[in-house]
């Protein structure tokens, strides 16, 4: 049975699964240990710490150097990726959890363009309609709250917010795509907590917050979580295209409907669930649209 699994869903897709469940738990945290008083800024600085030890340690093991070969790019992740998560903590933080996360990504659509432009990848077919399916998906979703009697509800700074920590996470993963070819994972990883703390302590200044037990638990599972979700994210560019890998993280959605439901007490509506429906179709069309795809391309090669 196992084997069979294995056969059906290819290794980026289930990096990336991974990668979408770990961080629809660190956006869970993230929201209830916002609920303690502590600032954006400083969750984005423990989160850092832990990543950076948990990064250097990796990085050690594997014996080779922390600082990679393309240390421009590198930075260039690190930065991208850090004010990316600022927006992103922000509108969790400011937003229900289902449309945060509904709106953070946004960033597969993003990152297809992106990496067409960059990457020069093609958008496969199934990529494509994946991607329709899940913006439609998305759509029924977030559309009740979005409609003209309730579209107050939502603080548009915090609208705004979510969608540049989208795009930004597309710059990032576009970015990790052409690094994923000079260098190691856990370097690429290392870079993003030690770009990311000094810039959250930096803005942080003197509005730190001593968190309680409870509260340093929380920041200490966003780090770890994070770092999950981070290792499934750099496996999944390194093994697939990055709109489609990508395009697999749509299903964090359905993570954080669940979480909403069972930590949040957020129980999701009947549009809710046809929106789910449809980004699970959207990948399951990308999965067999690949399977298909393989032995084209094996066929051409001979």
């Amino acid at each position: 049975m196992s084997d069979r699994i294995t056969h059906f869903i290819p290794v980026g897709v289930r990096y990336m699964l991974l990668s979408a469940l770990a961080f629809a738990l660190m956006s869970s945290c993230v929201k209830l240990v916002s609920t303690y008083g502590i600032p954006v800024f400083e969750i984005v600085a423990a989160r850092a710490i832990v990543s950076l030890i948990i990064s250097y340690v990796d990085v050690r093991r594997k014996k080779i150097s922390i600082w990679g070969n393309n240390k421009k790019l590198l930075v260039a992740r690190g930065v991208a990726g850090s004010l990316a998560l600022v927006c992103v903590y922000y509108a969790v933080a400011t937003l229900p959890l289902a449309e945060a996360t509904i709106l953070q990504y946004l960033h597969p659509v993003f990152t297809a363009f992106l990496a067409l432009f960059f990457l020069r990848e093609r958008v496969q077919k199934s990529t494509a309609i994946c991607i329709a399916l899940s913006i439609m998906g998305l759509m029924f979703i977030v559309s009740p709250s979005w409609s003209v009697e309730s579209a107050s509800s939502l603080p548009m700074f915090s609208v705004a917010v979510a969608l540049c920590g989208a795009f930004g996470s597309a710059v990032a993963y576009v970015i990790v795509k052409k690094l994923s070819k000079t260098e190691d994972s856990s370097v690429i990883i290392f870079y993003f907590p030690l770009i990311a703390l000094p810039f959250s302590l930096l803005l942080l200044g003197d509005k730190f917050v001593m968190p309680d037990t409870e509260a340093l638990f929380l920041l200490l599972f966003v780090g770890i979580f994070t770092q999950i979700g981070q290792i499934g994210l750099t496996k999944a560019m390194q093994t697939a295209a990055a709109s489609k890998a990508t395009a697999y993280s749509y299903v964090q959605v359905v993570f954080s409907i669940i979480l909403g439901v069972l930590v949040f007490n957020e129980v999701p509506s009947f549009w809710t669930m046809v929106g789910g429906a449809m980004i699970i179709l959207g990948a399951l069309v990308n999965v067999f649209g690949s399977m298909k795809a393989k032995p084209a391309s094996t066929k051409a090669s001979a």
